[in-house]
């Protein structure tokens, strides 16, 4: 399938040739289809000097050039020249590419723009004076179909017998000196590699002296990997392994793996490695391990009960029991059965979804869907819906707390599992202790090993109340049903629109007043429609009239905060939370290396502000006074990673640690290179001034 598929790629091109789809200039730059090119280089040449120069594709959105590994398809840019005697140019050299899947191929290039360096010398005899250099550039450029194309280029310099070399603009030395620096590397004498045969694949050990979060190889060969098949990364302490599948058409054991080597730091290195001992990472767990882990995911599910996230749903709970506690034991007890059904299954598909988004190529964590201020949005209108019910607007037709009657056990049974829905969705801006190194463990294991951890996470969960309704003796201690239950039941709209107002300052965060704006439109919608539905509540008319307000509503908070607001600028946000400061800088993995480099203790808050118990921790503990003190008095260098919004390096940086949300607090002791301390998910500030009196 993947030959017929390069087999068309190519035929397409063959015909764009033939279509006319060349270009051709006599200066320095040509126009082509889907791009322009540009040679980069001095106007004046010095006899026996060397000078830089380069090869400048700029790109249309979309469409890419190629690595000289091109993929599965394609071929790289190649530049050839004739040239007077005396002066000669160098190979192209090429910068590290990203990978460009296209169906079921994966290619290697570049989009939007790219420099290829190259080097010019001129002998020391070479003629002086005018020299013409002509080029030909052939190239292939793709997107959905290849279009080849060249052009002939030349470059008019002048060579003189002493001198320094000139002629370049301050713009086109920037661009050259970014892209030389761009280049890989040879890997340092400190860095080493190994591979082994593995099955279908080979392992790929690289080892660098810590612990790497994760790492992608694009080989040098064709031939020998299968480009499109995911390559997952499992750190080890000195380092990361890298599980690659071979090529269906490899037959003869390769006697190394070469090619480019990407970190999560950015850094890249060429390697050759050869065969030798891999350490032995298997995609899953020990029984002991896992079990171990699970019973920290037990343990942290209880304890999540208690974090300021679970609140709302926790008031509704409590209305439901005091609701059940007149029914028969046997639908208490189903109640809590569906209750915790719910919560099973929201854990399931959002531990589903994660693994599907990882083996896509996507770097996510817990609470990753509260980084899109449109899933923000919507939870923001969900339970400000909810709460115009509960304070008396109107009567959901899907009651989450109505019981006895046939319809009415219906109607219960529905809203006991979707409050377990509920549960989960809330629950996922907060880590409670001990949930932070088991997720983190289990994102990193075999789909079997997480949806056992998340399993016992969600029983974890659900345990307090499915205990309540199977302990008939508790439940008898509860108050009879009563007409002082509408009270208590408008009384739990308070929490639920408590946590509506801390959702629209997390928009404020990311989306600014823009957001905030098209966020109060949504819910000025949602109060119109649910008086429409207490004033009509039978009627066929006004319902439907509720129903397309409600739709008009959902509507603007997904595609209205797209396209009618911006995100915040780092500049104009007010931060993350409490460890906004002038002593606090933004994290960079770059910032952290330098302030180690220079033997200062360094502490990391990764944080959000969607993460209420960040919040709280960065209140209770990160700014009080003593802790900052002791922060001063020990000349900590502070970090703020900031995880609102989605990005990949701090959710690199967060799997290094073994831990895949916030909130996570990391001590750096000085003049260490190994991991930090990571601090517990519940901070006092008897915890963190305990940890900094152990730095020397």
């Amino acid at each position: 399938m993947r030959k017929w598929m390069q087999t068309g790629l190519w035929m397409v091109a063959t015909a764009a040739l033939f279509a006319g789809g060349i270009a051709r200039s006599e200066s320095v730059g040509a126009d082509a289809s889907h791009l322009r090119v540009e040679l980069i280089a001095p106007s004046t040449l010095v006899r026996g000097q060397k000078v830089e120069a380069g090869l400048h594709f700029m790109l249309e959105s979309g469409w890419h050039v190629y690595w000289q590994n091109a993929g599965d398809a394609g071929e790289p840019p190649r530049l050839s020249w004739k040239m007077p005697k005396g002066i000669a140019a160098g190979p192209l050299e090429f910068p590290p590419p990203t990978r460009l899947p296209l169906g079921p191929l994966m290619d290697f290039g570049y989009e939007r723009e790219v420099l290829f360096p190259f080097s010019m010398t001129v002998d020391a005899d070479a003629a002086t004076g005018n020299q013409v250099l002509a080029a030909r550039i052939n190239w292939l450029v793709c997107r959905e179909v290849c279009l080849p194309g060249h052009a002939d280029l030349e470059l008019k310099e002048t060579v003189g017998a002493q001198g320094e070399p000139g002629g370049l603009s301050a713009a086109e030395s920037a661009l050259l000196s970014s892209a030389a620096a761009s280049l890989p590397t040879a890997a340092p004498a400190g860095v080493t590699t190994a591979f082994a045969a593995d099955g279908n694949g080979f392992r790929l050990a690289i080892h660098t002296g810590r612990r790497e979060s994760s790492a992608v190889f694009f080989p040098e060969d064709k031939g020998i990997v299968e480009n499109a098949a995911p390559q997952v990364a499992r750190p080890i302490a000195d380092g990361v392994v890298l599980t690659l599948k071979k090529d269906t058409t490899l037959t003869v054991q390769p006697t190394r793996l070469a090619g480019l080597v990407e970190l999560a730091d950015g850094q890249n290195y060429r390697i050759e490695a050869p065969p030798g001992v891999v350490p032995a990472v298997v995609a899953g767990a020990s029984a002991g391990k896992l079990m171990q882990q699970a019973g920290l995911a037990l343990l942290g599910g209880m304890i999540l009960n208690l974090m300021p996230c679970v609140f709302p749903v926790l008031f509704l709970k409590g209305l439901s029991l005091v609701n059940s506690a007149g029914e028969e034991r046997l639908r208490v007890r189903r109640h809590g059965l569906v209750y915790t059904l719910g919560i099973l299954v929201s854990f399931w598909l959002l531990v589903a979804l994660l693994l599907g988004l990882r083996a896509a190529g996507a770097t996510l964590g817990w609470g990753f869907q509260f980084q899109s201020p449109v899933f923000v949005a919507l939870m923001a209108a969900l339970l400000f819906f909810l709460g115009l019910s509960l304070a008396g607007q109107f009567e959901i037709g899907l009651s989450l707390t109505s019981t006895g009657g046939t319809l009415a056990q219906k109607q219960g049974y529905a809203g006991s599992f979707f409050t377990g829905v509920l549960a989960v969705v809330v629950a996922t801006p907060c880590t409670a202790p001990l949930m932070g190194a088991a997720i983190g463990f289990a994102l990193a294991q075999s789909a079997a090993a997480s949806f056992v951890i998340f399993t016992a996470l969600g029983v974890g969960l659900a345990a307090p109340y499915l205990l309540l309704t199977f302990e008939p003796s508790w439940t008898r201690l509860l108050p009879r049903p009563g007409a002082w239950m509408d009270v208590l039941k408008q009384a739990t709209a308070v929490p639920i629109f408590a946590t509506v107002i801390w959702l629209v300052w997390v928009m404020a965060q990311t989306r600014g007043a823009g957001g905030v704006a098209v966020l109060l439109s949504s819910l000025l919608l949602l109060a119109v429609a649910g008086w429409v539905l207490g004033r009509w509540p039978t009627r066929r008319g006004p319902g439907l009239v509720a129903m397309a307000i409600l739709l008009g509503a959902v509507g603007l908070c997904a595609w209205g905060l797209p396209m009618l607001t911006s995100p915040v600028s780092e500049a104009q946000a007010p931060g993350a939370g409490g460890s906004a400061g002038q002593n606090w800088k933004p994290w960079s993995q770059a910032g952290v290396d330098a302030a180690r480099a220079a033997g200062e203790p360094v502490f990391v808050d990764f944080t959000a502000s969607w993460c209420l118990s960040c919040q709280v921790n960065e209140r209770v503990a990160l700014r009080t006074d003593a802790v900052q003190q002791a922060f001063a008095a020990k000349h900590v260098a502070l970090f703020k990673a900031d995880w609102t919004a989605h990005d990949d390096a701090i959710t690199q940086a967060l799997a290094g640690l073994g831990r895949s949300g916030v909130p996570t607090y990391v001590l750096y002791a000085p003049g260490t290179n190994g991991a930090g301390t990571v601090l517990p998910e519940v901070l006092t500030p008897g915890i963190v001034l305990d940890a900094l009196k152990k730095l020397p």
